[in-house]
């Protein structure tokens, strides 16, 4: 492919010179790395991409629950779990009118990539009619991780560039890789082809820890993420996050405010974060629906160098399933309730947010320990 340096940095120097300095502190100077990014004929388009998903008042639509989750969404509104009753929710969410107003991606599973909804029409070519990035989830799920205190890790190395291709050629534009770290169990430290990827490590809300710990633990993890992207030359441009918010466990007996959340949150970033990339798309993590709105709208009553939005699951499709219950005649009205949902979280991303007249059920907590999908 193709080669370009287009990114000189001097925050990310190579471990071998951390040692070098740590061996000799009366001459230590800083040391510029030159990074070269090999993104080829993609480069343009992938900029364009993560643009476009970054774009103002918009947000991401997470619907890549694998067919075993899907299954357990659809057993707590009493369907089975078939191709055709995932087909029927999956057509619902992806036609509702206007979506496109306050969504600006969808990360799709394999199945659905491939899946049309059940007037004919191809999934992805309904999604690019609303002005909605197809994305898809990449990884294979969580595993075991040997000799780790009951941590995982993610499959799906295997094969990636050749699936990905095929996945650009079904009109995927970005891609999703998750993996998680649980704050009782760990962190452990064992553990392109056209798409723009979404980089997840998403840290768990179990615990009882407190929020400074959670802030803790994420510096860490992020500070490894990026020294590892720009080990690989990432091109920071053309790359999307979607971390967890920084918040106490789920468990602790600390509650934190939205601007508390906000606050550590936004530490965070600024500490770990270029302002090359372009967005934070993040995850609910099992807050209720409300919350993960209101703690998203405060970290927008500031001005962020980069597009600080949402990429919701069970935060944008809760209230919008059990509205639907698998009867045909509450298509509309649970489409209208993901309209509600998709809007305030537009305004969210506006710092426009004021949290009026929300249900009783989107201030429901989501959280499930040992969550997994």
């Amino acid at each position: 492919m193709a080669s370009a340096t287009i990114l000189k940095s001097s925050f990310l120097p190579k471990r071998s010179e951390w040692a070098a300095a740590s061996r000799s502190m009366t001459s230590l100077q800083p040391a510029a790395v030159c990074l070269t990014v090999r993104a080829g004929s993609y480069a343009d388009e992938l900029v364009k991409t993560a643009k476009t998903v970054a774009s103002p008042g918009r947000g991401i639509l997470a619907m890549d629950e694998s067919n075993a989750t899907c299954g357990k969404r659809l057993a707590s509104i009493g369907l089975e779990n078939t191709e055709a009753n995932r087909q029927a929710y999956r057509t619902l969410l992806v036609s509702a009118p206007g979506l496109g107003q306050y969504i600006s991606g969808a990360i799709l599973f394999e199945e659905t990539l491939y899946q049309s909804t059940i007037d004919g029409k191809k999934m992805v070519d309904v999604l690019v009619s609303q002005n909605i990035v197809p994305g898809i989830k990449v990884d294979k799920g969580l595993v075991p991780l040997a000799g780790s205190n009951d941590e995982s890790w993610c499959q799906g190395l295997d094969g990636l560039a050749s699936r990905c291709a095929a996945y650009y050629q079904q009109g995927a534009r970005f891609a999703k890789w998750r993996t998680v770290v649980s704050i009782p169990n760990g962190p452990s430290a064992l553990a392109d082809n056209g798409l723009v990827p979404i980089v997840e490590p998403e840290i768990l809300l179990d615990g009882e820890h407190s929020i400074d710990k959670t802030f803790e633990v994420a510096l860490k993890v992020w500070a490894e993420v990026f020294f590892y992207l720009a080990e690989n030359n990432v091109l920071f441009e053309g790359i999307l996050l979607k971390p967890s918010m920084v918040t106490p466990g789920a468990e602790s007996k600390e509650k934190a405010t939205a601007e508390q959340v906000a606050n550590y949150t936004l530490k965070l970033l600024h500490r770990r974060i270029p302002p090359a990339v372009p967005g934070i798309m993040f995850l609910s993590g099992g807050q209720s629906e409300v919350e993960a709105t209101q703690n998203l709208n405060a970290m927008n009553q500031r001005k962020n160098p980069w597009h600080v939005s949402f990429s919701y699951a069970r935060a944008l499709q809760n209230t919008c399933l059990k509205t639907w219950a698998g009867r045909p005649e509450n298509v509309k009205a649970a489409q209208d309730t993901l309209l509600i949902r998709a809007q305030a979280n537009s305004l969210a991303q506006l710092g426009k947010y004021t949290g009026e007249d929300e249900s009783a059920e989107s201030k429901k907590g989501m959280y499930v320990k040992n969550y997994s999908y």
